[in-house]
């Protein structure tokens, strides 16, 4: 299959120009952008009066090829196009049954698939004959140092500022997941005072309920810098709060944070821009490392990497005597700072 160059970015420009093509296959782990062109087609191909009559929407689970072909091929009734959309597409079995179909598409339709979470076998003779009569967009999953751009742009998109720390708050609560995160900077939009066009940290504590001063963010802070009555306060605070902060969310955080650590060490030129590229960060969070280096050396972040797994074992069951979560982190946090 040739290379696909299509963006998000061009397919949705097409689409606005109304330079539309009769099949558009939509996949990759990265739902977001799926959804969005896939809505954008739903709602702006055809006006309302005309979707009673020209436009299907169908889902996978409750499909196969053959009715989506049989759909694809009527002719509209009320408009110049016909608008088949399959949503989760990925439950769909048959897909051999398409190929017949894409050698000689109906001009006068457009049919969309939506394929989440993955993507089929891009040797297929039927993928690589839809990138032939149509678009192809693959969405692929953001990598954790791209989030923080990715709000970033997102929130400059609604003529909004947010805060380095306020991002990097909402990254640690909700992922990747780029739905989930545009949720909730849609809902911060709505609650934010009018007088002002920043989002705080304030601000996303008071309306999504995640604290500025006792998260997996404060704790790595206080760890960097070995304050270790704030470090235990956060832990305390943890264990008020299970549901929010639980031991199998924190632990990862802080495996990732040292695991990068150790590479930090090893890195020979640890200048930002190389350091945020070999380790996949965001650049500002390069002089954590810079400043962690000079408290844990190798072989202690060696070390802590080891505490930090055993914890995880005896959080499961492993050796633990039954021994309580936040007994487990207590004794983590104390052997990683001393």
């Amino acid at each position: 299959m040739a290379k696909q160059e299509n963006s998000f970015e061009q397919v949705l420009s097409d689409l606005r120009n109304k330079n539309f093509k009769p099949i558009y296959f939509f996949m990759g782990e990265e739902a977001y952008y799926i959804d969005k062109l896939s809505d954008y087609i739903q709602n702006n191909v055809l006006d309302e009066s005309q979707r009673e009559f020209d436009q299907t929407v169908v889902y996978g689970k409750d499909t196969d090829m053959t009715s989506i072909v049989n759909i694809a091929k009527r002719y509209p009734m009320m408009s110049p196009y016909q608008v088949v959309i399959v949503k989760e597409a990925q439950l769909i079995k048959d897909w051999d049954s398409l190929q017949y179909y894409i050698s000689k598409p109906l001009q006068s339709t457009i049919l969309v698939f939506a394929f989440k979470y993955g993507t089929p076998d891009k040797r297929k003779k039927w993928v690589q004959d839809i990138a032939k009569f149509g678009v192809v967009y693959e969405s692929t999953k953001l990598r954790d140092y791209e989030m923080n751009a990715w709000i970033t742009k997102y929130s400059k998109s609604k003529d909004i500022i947010i805060e380095e720390k306020a991002a990097v708050m909402l990254i640690e609560f909700l992922g990747t997941d780029l739905s989930k995160i545009a949720n909730e900077l849609d809902k911060l939009l709505l609650t934010k005072p009018a007088n002002t066009n920043r989002i705080t940290p304030e601000h996303v504590e008071k309306n999504i309920g995640i604290s500025k001063d006792f998260n997996v963010f404060e704790l790595q802070a206080a760890l960097i810098n070995k304050d270790i009555l704030k470090a235990n306060r956060i832990i305390r605070y943890f264990a008020d709060n299970k549901k929010n902060n639980p031991m199998v969310v924190v632990l990862p955080q802080l495996f990732s944070f040292f695991s990068n650590l150790m590479m930090y060490h090893y890195l020979p030129d640890k200048n930002q821009a190389t350091v945020a590229s070999e380790l996949k960060i965001n650049p500002y969070f390069v002089k954590d490392y810079d400043k962690a280096s000079k408290i844990y050396g190798a072989w202690k972040t060696m070390n802590i990497i080891s505490y930090i797994r055993e914890t995880d074992a005896r959080g499961k069951g492993i050796e633990s005597n039954n021994i309580v979560e936040v007994e487990l982190m207590k004794e983590l946090i104390f052997k990683i700072l001393h």
